[in-house]
């Protein structure tokens, strides 16, 4: 080993220069190179961690972006922070927005189908207020999900917050109407005048002939609705005018501004079975109509009216004795080459079932004969026994007309043709009509009477009682004021001849007294006849003596005094 290796330094030779020794010298590393090394450790973790921890990324596509912010705006479940706006911008043909969001790992489940999102911002409606609280924390995009685990990454969100929710309790229901109303989503649902459910949605039939609704009734009052409750439009004020007076029903004040229905069980006994999730049902216009008995198959008639028909309107009832029997669905206009007029053509719909158990026994009857049980060879029958349609006034202050099925016993033979179709129902003239012609008659009756010549007669006959009246002012009068004064005078004459003092009022007075006398002395004649009605032979007889009375003997017990 060498000196140069060992590091001891080499002996000097006399003046030779010492040699350098060469040392290495151990290098450390400084302390100072740890910080940003443990920083990137750090920041690989948390960009570890947070790719870890990020959910799914959806695109949920607006009419708008009102309310929204990149990096601000949440998106909520049942008002938990599921995730985040993370981008907002508009898309390729700029009809709409489309808002990246980003969901946290644990809402994995709202990136599948069915799920819904909408923007919840202050609402004011006549359904209500809702969203109120926004208005101090900003807007917020609302989640709701499905059942489904289908994963999918674009949305097209709601632009009203849904009626119902995935999972809330009750079942749901579709109406069919022929037209909406003033009916909406979130309408309310009524049953005896308790909101037990509301509108969901609504849509046009295929065939555009009605309209389609989905209510929701929230349990446990799902289980009131069965296969016969009746469901009706209780929108707007019922008013109704009967013998008990001036009615006004509503169901709320809700249902006057923004609409409702209301469902009820029919009376009687019936199935109360409930009805299962999604069933569908009518919706009446009205209670009354909810409530009538079942109409049964239409059929639909037609009848021929040659008189005016005005006052008769679409939806005028149709009444078979009284009975509302179906309605007018349609009024045109005919021409008739033969007799040169414009008849008038009427269509209406009828529901034989409404008569109840007359149509019962009309069918039991015609199966007893072995007729044909159809309507039309029944009405056949009818027809031959006078039953005939008119067009009868319902309404004197309004002049509206409504069609009359009844029998005239006097009405002219009709032909009938039960094999027609449409079937035709032989018309009658109305009453009206009829009193129009008797109006007629009289005024042809008031024609022919001589006014003319009555009057001639009657100005002779004022003229000669005028002269009459002239002579007995000028005669009469005066002869009859002079009889009277003799008249008074004569009274006057016996007035004086019958005082108190008068000789002839003295005589009257003896004659008076002479005739009472009489008078006494006759009753005294008939009251002895009475007793003695033989003295009218032999006579009166003379009054027997009477006996004096013999004192009486004296008692000798009796002491003297």
């Amino acid at each position: 080993m060498t000196d140069e290796q060992s590091g001891t330094p080499p002996p000097s030779n006399g003046d030779a220069l010492p040699r350098p020794v060469l040392r290495k010298r151990r290098t450390n590393a400084s302390l100072i190179w740890l910080v940003p090394v443990l920083a990137a450790i750090v920041g690989v973790s948390l960009v570890v961690n947070s790719w870890l921890q990020a959910g799914p990324d959806i695109t949920i596509s607006f009419e708008s972006a009102q309310g929204l912010a990149a990096a601000k705006t949440p998106v909520k479940y049942k008002d938990v922070v599921i995730g985040r706006v993370d981008k907002i911008r508009l898309s390729g043909d700029r009809s709409h927005v489309l808002v990246k969001v980003a969901l946290d790992k644990s809402a994995k489940a709202f990136a599948t189908q069915g799920t819904r999102y909408w923007v919840v911002r202050p609402r004011i409606g006549l359904g209500g207020v809702s969203g109120v609280d926004t208005l101090f924390s900003g807007a917020y995009i609302g989640a709701d999900t499905g059942d489904s685990s289908v994963e999918e990454d674009e949305f097209k969100g709601l632009e009203n917050p849904p009626a119902v929710t995935h999972g809330e309790p009750g079942k749901s229901y579709t109406l069919h109407a022929d037209d909406l109303g003033s009916l909406d989503i979130g309408s309310p649902v009524y049953f005896r005048r308790i909101q037990v459910g509301r509108v969901v949605s609504y849509q046009l039939d295929k065939d555009g002939k009605g309209v389609s609704l989905a209510v929701f009734i929230d349990s446990p009052n799902d289980h009131y609705v069965n296969a016969d409750t009746r469901f009706w439009n209780a929108s707007g004020v019922d008013v109704s005018l009967g013998a008990n007076g001036l009615k006004l029903n509503t169901e709320s004040l809700a249902t006057v501004l923004a609409g409702g229905v209301a469902f009820q069980d029919p009376g009687g006994p019936h199935d109360t079975t409930p009805a299962p999730d999604g069933a569908s049902f009518s919706l009446f216009g009205d209670q009354a109509t909810a409530m009538a008995p079942p109409d049964g198959e239409p059929h639909y008639i037609r009848m021929r009216f040659d008189q005016s028909l005005r006052g008769l309107a679409v939806g005028a009832p149709v009444e078979f004795l009284g009975v509302n029997f179906g309605k007018v669905v349609s009024i045109r206009m005919d021409y008739d080459e033969k007799t040169q007029r414009f008849p008038l053509i009427v269509g209406a719909v009828v529901y034989p079932d409404r008569l109840g158990q007359a149509h019962a026994k009309l069918e039991a009857l015609a199966k007893a004969r072995g007729d044909n049980a159809d309507i039309s060879h029944m009405i056949g029958k009818l027809v031959e026994h006078g039953l005939r349609a008119q067009a009868r006034t319902g309404n004197l202050l309004t002049g509206q007309l409504y069609v009359a099925l009844d029998f005239l016993p006097h009405a002219a033979k009709a032909s009938y043709d039960p094999d027609a179709r449409p079937l035709e129902i032989p018309t009658a003239p109305g009453s009206f009509d009829k009193l129009q012609e008797q109006m007629a008659d009289i005024v042809d009756k008031l024609d022919k009477v001589p006014f003319d010549q009555i009057g001639n007669h009657l100005n002779d006959s004022l003229a000669n009682l005028d002269a009459t009246l002239k002579q007995v002012n000028g005669q009469t009068l005066p002869a009859l004021d002079s009889t009277l004064g003799d008249a008074r005078k004569t009274l006057g004459t016996a007035n004086d001849a019958l005082s108190g003092d008068s000789p002839l009022q003295q005589n009257m007075g003896q004659t008076l007294q002479e005739l009472q006398r009489t008078m006494r002395s006759l009753r005294v004649l008939t009251d002895y006849l009475g007793v003695h009605p033989e003295s009218l032979l032999r006579g009166r007889q003379a009054d027997p003596k009477v006996a004096e009375p013999k004192p009486a003997p004296a008692n000798p017990n009796r002491s003297q005094p």
